[in-house]
């Protein structure tokens, strides 16, 4: 009866020892008897006996050889499939079982063939639907195992197939997103699917045609539709070497940030990163962050034309740069103009807001990617009247960590080896000083010096220099400006308790870089 130990690997006793015998390669070694037992009890099993067996097949199909095709052999696809089946299966054994499947599919084609076969559609689907990570991972590494290889290609397309394959993706990305779930398989997956095998836009579509009374917003974007870009944004950021992009996913990226930016309330100023609980916004955030890493990915082929080239083509830098210059200033000029209110500084109320914590910084970091080498793009930013609008980028903002880092790295990479740009900003013009919070607060003002034209710190009292950030800060140029509003200051320099303020300002005015 099963469950008595006769010391064949199917008694309650004798199976913890060979679980753990069958860790090592070693251990594995002559086993293939024991996992036919093994999968003959399975069906039958009770639950106690069922996981203990189930982990027990996971580990012998682990890289041995013989137990893998021994496990072909007795069917060992279908067997489990069966167990799969079964309406009263905990997740527990569920995960085991996909592990051994997932295990048995790593051995070769035969093999993926087999375990295919034996799970799609139905058991994949019902699979996916399980509310649990620890189901959905080893779900995800069947899925991405049988559509790789040889042969692979043409059970991708049955996956991505509509009414047969293309609901259990549908629900894998539904289930991730409720349960929160972020491993590689997954990533990997998605990634495969959408971007090598450019089904990018059928699952996106998908993912609108079903449980619309999650959506929001605009009733266009949901929970699934930011899970879906956050993870493809993960995966090419974690391994741009490992991967491979196309021009059409590129393009489709970008038309969903630019639809998304129509869509987005950019009245209401973001609390939070990504991701905000707004599908809209996350939507936005995501896409402009796949752009990003998309404008700094590399082709393995040196002499091929990455999607970034192709992307410049569509309007790429007019749109950033406006989507830039519609937002209100950042936090540091912001606060400067307040102190100046009732001068002749417009008011800002009609500027737009970030909608998500980083979402100016992420603006300049695409920008600053797409500059890096191409002086077509840097010439094209002077055309647009853009680079006081990039200047403006080059302080320290509250609601975006890091936005003068990448507002200086899009400096360097607009003026290198750009003669028009340099003299551009070489005869930026002082207008006015611009003093800041903290400098006022430690008794500290900003002068236009007559003779020299340049600014100079002056000492209005005998406060000392505290430990901290300062701020010096320029006007930019009365140059217009299509994306810009009004004269705003535009670099911020850190300055700690040991610089002396004026060696510092000194030292700042004889520079020729963004700063003359």
């Amino acid at each position: 009866m099963p469950g008595s130990g006769d010391g064949d690997g199917d008694g309650e006793e004798t199976l913890p020892a060979l679980i753990e015998l069958s860790r090592t390669p070693e251990g594995r070694k002559g086993l293939s008897d024991v996992l036919a037992r093994t999968l003959s009890l399975l069906p039958a099993s009770p639950p106690g006996l069922l996981l203990l067996r189930l982990r027990l097949l996971r580990n012998l199909l682990a890289g041995d050889k013989p137990n893998q095709l021994a496990f072909l052999e007795h069917s060992g696809p279908a067997v489990l499939a069966t167990v799969l089946s079964s309406p009263s299966l905990a997740p527990d054994e569920a995960r085991a079982a996909l592990q051994a499947l997932g295990n048995a599919a790593l051995a070769g084609e035969l093999h993926r063939d087999a375990v295919w076969k034996a799970l799609f559609p139905e058991p994949l689907r019902e699979l996916a639907g399980v509310k649990d990570a620890g189901v959905l991972d080893p779900l995800c590494m069947v899925l991405d195992t049988c559509c790789g290889g040889e042969g692979g290609r043409g059970r991708l397309d049955e996956l991505c197939r509509q009414g047969s394959g293309l609901p259990i993706l549908v629900q894998v990305v539904n289930t991730a997103s409720q349960v929160e779930h972020k491993e590689e398989w997954l990533e990997w997956l998605l990634f495969k699917v959408c971007v090598e095998e450019q089904k990018f836009e059928s699952v996106f579509i998908a993912l609108c045609s079903t449980n619309a009374v999650e959506c929001t917003d605009s009733g266009e974007y949901n929970a699934k539709h930011a899970f879906l870009l956050g993870t493809l944004s993960r995966c090419l950021n974690n391994h741009p070497s490992e991967v491979t992009l196309s021009d059409s996913f590129a393009h489709h990226v970008f038309n969903v940030h630019k639809h998304a930016a129509e869509v987005v309330d950019f009245t209401r100023r973001g609390t939070s990163p990504l991701p905000t609980g707004s599908p809209a916004i996350d939507v936005l955030g995501y896409a402009l962050q796949l752009l990003r890493d998309i404008c700094a990915w590399e082709s393995p082929s040196s002499r091929a034309l990455g999607p970034v080239d192709s992307l410049l083509q569509t309007g790429l830098v007019k749109h950033l740069l406006r989507y830039l210059g519609e937002l209100e200033p950042p936090s540091t000029i912001r606060k400067s103009m307040a102190r100046r209110q009732g001068d002749n500084h417009p008011a800002l109320g009609n500027t737009k807001v970030c909608p998500y914590i980083g979402y100016r910084r992420d603006l300049v970091a695409v920008i600053a990617n797409c500059l890096h080498g191409r002086k077509k793009v840097q010439d094209e930013i002077r055309q647009l009247s853009g680079i006081i609008l990039l200047l403006q980028q080059c302080v320290i903002d509250e609601d975006n960590p890091y936005l003068r880092e990448w507002g200086l790295l899009a400096i360097k990479n607009l003026l290198e080896e750009n003669e028009e740009n340099q003299k551009e900003v070489s005869e930026l013009e002082m207008q006015e000083p611009v003093i800041t919070p903290e400098i006022a607060n430690i008794g500290l003002k900003v002068e236009i010096d007559k003779e020299t034209g340049r600014p100079k710190l002056v000492n209005t009292s005998d406060v000392p220099v505290p430990d901290g950030i300062l701020s010096v800060a320029y006007d930019a140029s009365s140059k217009a400006s299509p994306f810009s509003g009004p004269k705003l200051p535009w670099c911020v320099k850190p300055i700690d308790s040991a610089t002396s303020m004026k060696a510092f300002a000194s030292a700042e005015l004889k520079k020729s870089g963004i700063y003359t």
